[in-house]
């Protein structure tokens, strides 16, 4: 209930028949003017709902007065008597569609200018949206988002109170670190020549926080990152940044699964009490994804060791050099023209793969395939057992290196489960991914790189790995996986400044640049160091996956567009002369 205030004593939308016969004053944006034969009707809006006024020129010529000059948008505050409806102008698609006002006295608070577009439209162009925000908000889509991520929020900092957990505010500008991501920079006025930068998360602090003894820390954290956008991106996020001491990998995974349940609790949606849990190796081999969609099948199936036996040179030699056979049976769809197999084949060289072979197995029993050729018949029949494939199926796969072949086939997996409509989108599968590579290599850096973090704690089994064969070293790592979308990651962290120095010297990292950069931890973890794992969500990504909006723009209220600008203040814009000079800065390089 809305707090009463000296302008309102309800909001809009929470008057209700409780109220009939009482005196009532409300305020809000008339979103609808209607003069019905003399009698005009005004919808007032505010941010609980929609309320209706009338003003009869018989009844009270003075507010009948003002009614005149109320339009669209124009902030008005009302005060009458709540009645009864005439059941010709009752509406049941409002809360409030059964009572309304005559007022006593009404005010008009501001006036309006027509709307740049109107309120509550499909086809409004995103970019006009985004210039015009404050107007886009009171749109009620957008607005029930802001309420929903509010609700969410709430129910996550009520859960973490409960168990004991501090929030605390880590900084904004820190010392750049590499974290994956490009970093976004700030010039130090007093410390010429110096930056600052953006946390790309609160990484370091909430570890050392755990240093510090706060041993159960949680932030709604603000988070930057300089990279290119898309609908789930943007350059500044929030998560929600969770960290505990004396705990394990299980120890994290059963609070967050509770937060989870709370939250999907608030949607009117039931999970699970323990969540499943596969392997990266499983979710890799089966679904071609870290982040596997398991609403519905169409798993993927190893046929290498069948291909390495038969006469298929190339893909032989692809096996020999490293590289994976993955395959998916698609039911049905023997019948596709040569044309569409074709497309298919396109598709699969447009998500990077060079070919992609098929084995069509005809409603009348027989295979067929340009492959078959290299293939014995108890090799085919291989593939067809390993398949399960039945007369109208077809065989599809790709030989590759195993981040090609998974990423093409992972993808390829997903097209057919939209195209087919195999995926329920009221269905809600959520699980956990485990054991992941500490390392992957990178070609572009030429040296291995972090999959999570550089304080990713090492499997234990693994760790002699690190040196001598880090693409096959696991980390204490775990991710949380909703509907095929990552909801958030963490691991348990390293606590001891041996591990992390021999993690930073198989990141390639010398002893000058492992003090140059992380010095500060490094020595922090000489003092007692408790063991300590953590997790962080998006936040953003969470809201809109459960507000069912393709965009994290849709679910913050000032967001930046694709080009990571914001179109309604048109930041980030230039410098003056004089704040360049006062931080020590000029252009080099001419900028149109």
């Amino acid at each position: 209930m809305l707090t009463t205030t000296s302008m309102k004593t309800h909001g809009c939308g929470e008057v209700t028949k409780n109220d009939l016969g009482k005196e009532i004053t409300i305020a809000g944006w008339a979103s609808a003017v209607r003069d019905l034969g003399g009698i005009i009707f005004v919808e007032v809006r505010d941010k609980s709902g929609v309320f209706q006024l009338v003003s009869d020129p018989q009844k009270n010529p003075e507010v009948y007065d003002v009614f005149q000059k109320i339009k669209d948008e124009y902030v008005i505050k009302a005060t009458g008597t709540v009645t009864i409806r005439p059941d010709e102008t009752y509406n049941p698609k409002l809360p409030t569609g059964e009572i309304e006002i005559y007022p006593v006295s009404i005010e008009i608070l501001s006036t309006s200018d027509v709307l740049p577009f109107p309120l509550n439209a499909d086809d409004v162009n995103e970019d006009t949206r985004l210039k015009y925000r404050y107007l886009d908000l009171r749109q009620e889509k957008v607005l029930n988002c802001l309420k929903l991520r509010h609700e969410i929020v709430k129910t996550i900092r009520n859960y973490l109170n409960e168990y004991n957990f501090l929030e605390v505010e880590t900084p904004i500008l820190i010392k750049t670190t590499p974290e994956g991501a490009r970093d976004y920079l700030v010039p130090s006025r007093v410390q010429p020549g110096k930056f600052y930068a953006l946390p790309q998360s609160p990484q370091i602090f909430k570890q050392l926080l755990m240093v510090g003894g706060i041993e159960r820390y949680y932030q709604i954290a603000k988070c930057f990152r300089d990279e290119d956008l898309r609908a789930d991106r943007q350059p500044e996020f929030t998560q929600v940044d969770i960290e505990m001491s004396f705990v394990n990998q299980q120890d994290i995974m059963n609070m967050v699964e509770g937060l989870i349940h709370e939250v999907f609790k608030l949607v009117g949606y039931e999970t699970p009490e323990k969540l499943p849990v596969i392997t990266y190796k499983e979710a890799m081999d089966k679904y071609g994804s870290d982040k596997p969609d398991v609403r519905f099948g169409l798993e993927l199936f190893d046929i290498g060791d069948i291909l390495m036996n038969s006469n298929f040179e190339i893909i032989k030699d692809t096996l020999k050099q490293g590289g994976i056979v993955r395959a998916i049976k698609i039911p049905g769809i023997a019948n596709y023209s040569r044309k569409e197999i074709d497309d298919l084949t396109k598709l699969a060289i447009s998500f990077g793969a060079k070919a992609l072979a098929n084995i069509i197995y005809m409603e009348d029993g027989t295979a067929k395939s340009p492959v078959l050729k290299f293939l014995t018949e108890e090799q085919a029949q291989q593939i067809k057992e390993r398949a399960n494939a039945q007369a109208g199926d077809v065989v599809f796969f790709v030989a590759d290196k195993p981040k090609v072949t998974y990423d093409v086939m992972g993808r390829f997996r997903l097209y057919f489960g939209e195209k087919l409509g195999l995926i329920n989108p009221d269905a809600h599968a959520l699980l956990w991914v485990v054991d992941f590579p500490m390392f992957e290599y990178s070609e572009e850096d030429n040296r291995y790189v972090s999959v999570h973090h550089p304080f990713t704690m090492p499997n234990l089994e693994d760790i002699d790995k690190m040196e001598t064969d880090p693409a096959n070293c696991r980390s204490i790592a775990y991710d949380i996986v909703y509907n095929g979308t990552e909801l958030g990651g963490g691991s348990v962290r390293i606590h001891s400044s041996e591990i992390q120095k021999r993690v930073f010297k198989a990141l390639g990292l010398s002893d000058e640049e492992t003090k140059e950069k992380f010095g500060f931890m490094i020595n922090a973890f000489r003092y007692g160091t408790p063991p300590h794992a953590g997790l962080a969500l998006g936040l953003d990504r969470f809201v809109a996956l459960l507000a069912k909006t393709n965009s994290i723009r849709d679910v913050i209220a000032f967001p930046k567009n694709s080009s990571a600008k914001c179109l309604m203040t048109d930041a980030p814009a230039r410098a003056t002369e004089e704040q360049m000079r006062e931080l020590h800065l000029r252009l080099t390089t001419k900028i149109d």
